[in-house]
């Protein structure tokens, strides 16, 4: 087989990197090194740190994904600023007509590639991944790989505001591509250069367009073969499509073909998320990519909601920032961002809002997998600059985010901003310019803006096709007026013709704060009862889950969430409003609640573990399940078995001092029981004053 390399990565310091991924029939020629060890890093901008002399001995040692905030990202004076990377590499051979790339996945918030000193180029966006072709910029043995990164603010870089942290850092992997010079196009917006599309169903059959750029980076044009197959859930090819492609030398060729699946099988969201696999290849052992493959048809009816391959799908679920974890910023591996998609699984999620800005590919591939419809955004937020600069940034941005994702079946719809607070001519000058830049790039999905913070019916909020509203009443002052019910059927009720969704609603909750019944809260404040959130998450849905022709809704948010310019709740730098902590150890009671509701997996949860210790001897002890009854033991004494309405059930029981034992108890299935327990501990407090005003009993 040919190799552009061949004892890659020989340096001592870099014995921990993994070979080559061997040539395969999914990828063809292409080979890929991942460059996750062996990198040096510096928090500080050093002169000629691009220079492969100088000598960065004294600098840290880092492994990918790393973010330079993963301490201080909680913190409102966290570091923005200039950081340098450095790698060596080592080739031994250079083959003829093969080329060598490299992918950064995600660079936060602005990257410049250096290497053997020679600038490459620069990215300036912190979320899409992007490639350098670093060929002629190769030498014969050492090289030198130097990034510099910086997540300044920049107005001329999107997004320009938010609440959460900003995580610098090479936050993603980085990897080599190795290719013929003849290859599919890695330089079409950071995409596989490949998009496929659902033209039909045809009874039983599927008709499928294939489109394939393909790049000559030789010296004369290339007649090349180009296949095309679809492959099964089992590996079987079940469609296939063959031809040639005819590429002149320095340009890039779009090709569109047409494959048949006979008898279907529908991507069908969370009722059955059946994935085929696209394999194209170029010539018979040239370059070659899979990529996923499902078959769905999506429709936002004003009335019914979501449809989705004809059937009404209720989209239910939570905001999802970029997964991230304490002590490790958005540097997070594969296997948390799965842990945080099967917890909103877990949860009954039929959707999911991957906010505010593109995800890494793990995410969407989660989400084809468990069937979760999925609403992704590019960064527009809270501020634009009305700029040609920021404008042609957001641009880019949002066709960064189509070519990446297109060919995901979860994707449902492109989102062009979220609650850009200002009115003037230019914020409605750039959501256009998003809006008509995803039109023609994907005609086929609608697109979305996040309103929030002026009227309803503001003409930035009629740009797209359909609405997404942020809104939080009964929790912040300004919004105290109205139910979420009551308005979502006020705005149906003057614009019957416009579908909309629930894009956030949501209140602070602290596992550290415990009170029941809880006070009316202070958002600004040091105090946000765990009780209170899952109240208001209970009245909240109770008054919007009736509603159809909302097409989704979104707790904003699933996980608490870094947040530098925050302080309130338990502590600062952190937005409490997630219905799972932070570090994704507790799942606060409003979760379970949304699991009563949404999920048909049998369950119960007895309300208020965490206000363990008691100041009364009388209680209202609540549990929340998805069964028709549930019966309460308190120190092995039965409660009585209630019939449960509305996923609720409770009880008035009087605690023993000291500790008590509850015990919940709700029919499974197959007649097993389900159970669940908790301890709470009753400490009358001392009595300080007696009837007449007087110290009585005091503490000794």
């Amino acid at each position: 087989m040919r190799n552009l390399f061949v004892a890659v990565l020989a340096l001592t310091s870099l014995s921990a990197a993994p070979p080559p991924r061997p040539e395969s029939d999914e990828t063809g020629t292409r080979l890929t090194v991942e460059l996750d060890a062996g990198w040096r890093f510096t928090r500080s901008d050093v002169r000629d740190a691009a220079n492969p002399e100088l000598d960065d001995g004294a600098w840290d040692k880092v492994t990918l994904p790393h973010s330079f905030n993963a301490e201080d990202g909680e913190r409102p004076d966290y570091y923005r600023g200039p950081t340098w990377y450095r790698r060596p590499f080592r080739i031994d051979r250079i083959e003829p007509g093969r080329r060598l790339f490299i992918q950064v996945d995600g660079a936060a918030t602005s990257a410049q590639l250096f290497l053997n000193g020679q600038r490459l180029g620069r990215h300036d966006g912190g979320h899409a991944a992007f490639r350098f072709d670093l060929t002629p910029a190769l030498r014969l043995g050492r090289n030198l790989l130097a990034v510099r990164v910086d997540n300044a603010a920049d107005e001329a870089i999107t997004p320009l505001g938010g609440d959460f942290t900003v995580f610098g850092g090479l936050y993603r992997g980085v990897s080599l591509l190795e290719t013929d010079d003849i290859h599919l196009d890695l330089m079409d917006h950071g995409g596989p250069g490949v998009y496929a599309r659902l033209l039909r169903f045809a009874g039983n059959a599927a008709h499928v367009a294939v489109t394939v750029r393909v790049t000559n980076d030789g010296t004369a044009r290339r007649d090349v073969p180009l296949r095309t197959r679809v492959l099964d859930a089992r590996g079987h090819v079940i469609a296939e499509s063959q031809g040639f492609v005819s590429v002149e030398a320095g340009a890039t060729t779009a090709e569109t073909r047409q494959v048949i699946i006979p008898t279907a099988h529908r991507w069908d969201g969370v009722r059955d998320p059946y994935l085929y696999r696209l394999q194209v290849r170029l010539g018979k052992d040239g370059d070659a990519i899979v990529i996923p493959l499902g078959l769905r048809e999506i429709a936002i009816d004003p009335e019914k909601g979501l449809l989705l391959n004809g059937c009404p799908y209720p989209v239910r679920g939570a905001n999802l920032m970029a997964s991230a974890r304490p002590g490790k910023g958005t540097a997070v591996t594969p296997k948390e961002i799965d842990e945080d998609f099967r917890i909103l699984r877990e949860m009954g999620s039929t959707g999911v809002r991957l906010v505010h800005f593109q995800h890494g590919q793990e995410a969407y591939d989660m989400a084809d997998r468990l069937g979760l419809v999925a609403w992704t955004e590019v960064g527009v937020n809270s501020k634009v600059a009305d700029t040609p600069a920021f404008r042609a940034n957001a641009v880019r941005q949002v066709r960064e985010l189509i070519a990446q994702n297109y060919n995901h079946p979860s994707v449902a719809l492109w989102g062009i901003g979220n609650e850009v607070y200002a009115e003037d001519p230019g914020v409605a000058r750039t959501l256009e310019a998003l809006n008509a830049t995803v039109k023609a790039a994907d005609p086929s999905r609608p697109t979305v803006y996040a309103h929030c913070c002026q009227a309803d019916d503001a003409p930035k909020a009629m740009i797209t096709d359909v609405i997404g509203f942020n809104r939080y009443f009964g929790w912040y002052p300004d919004q105290a007026n109205k139910t979420l019910g009551g308005w979502a059927a006020g705005f149906h009720a003057a614009h019957p013709h416009r579908a909309f969704a629930i894009a956030e609603y949501g209140a602070g909750g602290s596992i550290l704060h415990q009170e029941d019944p809880p006070r009316p809260v202070v958002p600004a404040s040091g105090w946000h009862p765990e009780q209170f959130q899952a109240n208001y998450h209970e009245q909240n849905w109770r008054e919007i889950a009736a509603k159809p022709y909302i097409f989704a809704t979104f707790v904003w948010t699933a996980f608490d969430l870094a947040s530098g310019g925050r302080n309130e709740g338990d502590r600062r730098g952190i937005n409490d409003k997630g219905l799972v902590s932070y570090d994704r150890r507790v799942r606060k009671d409003a979760w379970f609640w949304y699991q009563a509701n949404w999920s048909d997996r049998p369950m119960v949860h007895i309300v208020g573990r965490r206000f363990r210790l008691r100041p009364s001897a009388d209680n209202q002890v609540k549990l929340y399940t998805n069964r028709p009854t549930a019966e309460l033991w308190v120190n092995g004494v039965s409660q009585g078995r209630r019939a449960v309405l509305g996923r609720v059930a409770s009880w008035s029981v009087n605690l023993r001092t000291g500790e008590n034992t509850l015990l919940a108890r709700v029919p499974g299935t197959k007649g097993v029981w389900l159970t669940d327990s908790i301890g709470l501990n009753y400490a009358p407090l001392p009595r300080m004053l007696s009837a007449s005003g007087q110290i009585a009993d005091p503490i000794p």
